[in-house]
């Protein structure tokens, strides 16, 4: 190797480290704004596979588009090309690398997937533990007792909170920020999937079984609680609004809702399944009637803007 083709090389690895580099810092842009600790986690490891996927694909096409510009044979050269058997300490190294490469990748995944304690569905035992997660970003309350416990009650097709501290339901979850929540989940029909895209949270609810999992809010504001899985007619109407607000804001929530009687919810699927019923209209499909609306002490601000609007 000359010169000059060293310093084309090293020239080409700075731009595609560069390039890779960049492109992994604009991957943090594409997920909705982090909203918990544990969010960045998912980011970070996001970022890292993005840069790594971008090196590779420049450097493989990079490689390619050279051979075909500056390597082609002439126009009328059909000569047949050099003899080639191999090289054996080339094909130890293009075989080692991505090996030792695919395992450190398996290995970091698996640490933010253990670290954020998200547990399967054929996890076949009683889970009701406190959650040991280790994150680095978290906030130093992290390391203390959940400040607020949280039980969450899913169905076909409603979600139910309840604040067993101060007696509360509500069919829309109410977080305090930068405060340690533990969650405790519970599904009454069919496996359900508890998500909040902007928290990077999901963990799914199985029938019969409590499921504990803790994670911190970090910014203020509403974000979406969605059922990831498809459990049923009405699964895309499964969903609701987080609220994550101070924590004198959260108390007086509390308290306001504590002092409200219970009241049956507006409830999406019902609303639909009923009026089928009384269009007498005919599916091709059959479907289970929904489970009860949910009582609660404060229903979702979006459901009573539905219900008033009907």
């Amino acid at each position: 190797m000359n010169i000059r083709t060293g310093l084309n090389l090293a020239v080409a690895a700075v731009f595609l480290v560069l390039a890779s580099w960049w492109m992994g810092q604009q991957a943090y842009t594409w997920f909705p704004p982090q909203a918990a600790a544990e969010s960045k986690l998912i980011d970070d490891l996001f970022s890292v596979l993005v840069s790594l996927g971008t090196f590779i694909f420049l450097g493989v096409t990079g490689a390619l588009l050279y051979s075909v510009l500056f390597n082609r044979a002439g126009r009328y050269d059909y000569s047949d090309g050099p003899p080639i058997e191999g090289n054996i300490p080339l094909e130890i190294v293009w075989t080692a690398i991505p090996l030792l490469l695919v395992a450190w990748i398996a290995f970091y995944s698996y640490q933010v997937y253990d670290q954020m304690d998200i547990r399967g569905p054929m996890e076949v035992v009683h889970l009701h533990m406190p959650n040991m997660m280790e994150s680095a970003y978290a906030d130093p309350l992290a390391n203390a007792e959940p400040l607020e416990e949280i039980e969450v009650q899913s169905k076909q097709w409603a979600w139910v909170f309840r604040y067993p501290q101060q007696n509360v339901t509500s069919t829309e979850l109410h977080l305090p920020v930068d405060r340690r929540v533990k969650v405790s989940l519970q599904s009454e029909d069919v496996i359900h999937g508890f998500f909040i895209p902007a928290f990077r949270l999901k963990q799914d609810a199985i029938p019969g079984r409590t499921i504990d999992f803790e994670f911190t809010p970090i910014r203020p504001g509403k974000y979406r609680l969605r059922d990831s899985q498809y459990s049923g007619t009405y699964f895309a109407a499964m969903q609701t609004d987080v609220v994550v607000q101070s924590p004198e804001d959260y108390q007086q929530w509390l308290a306001a809702a504590a002092a409200q009687p219970p009241q049956t919810a507006y409830n999406q699927a019902i609303y639909e399944y009923n009026r089928i019923i009384e269009k007498g209209l005919i599916r091709g499909w059959k479907s289970i009637p929904p489970a009860p609306a949910p009582v609660v002490n404060y229903a979702s601000r979006d459901d009573q803007g539905l219900q008033s609007s009907q």
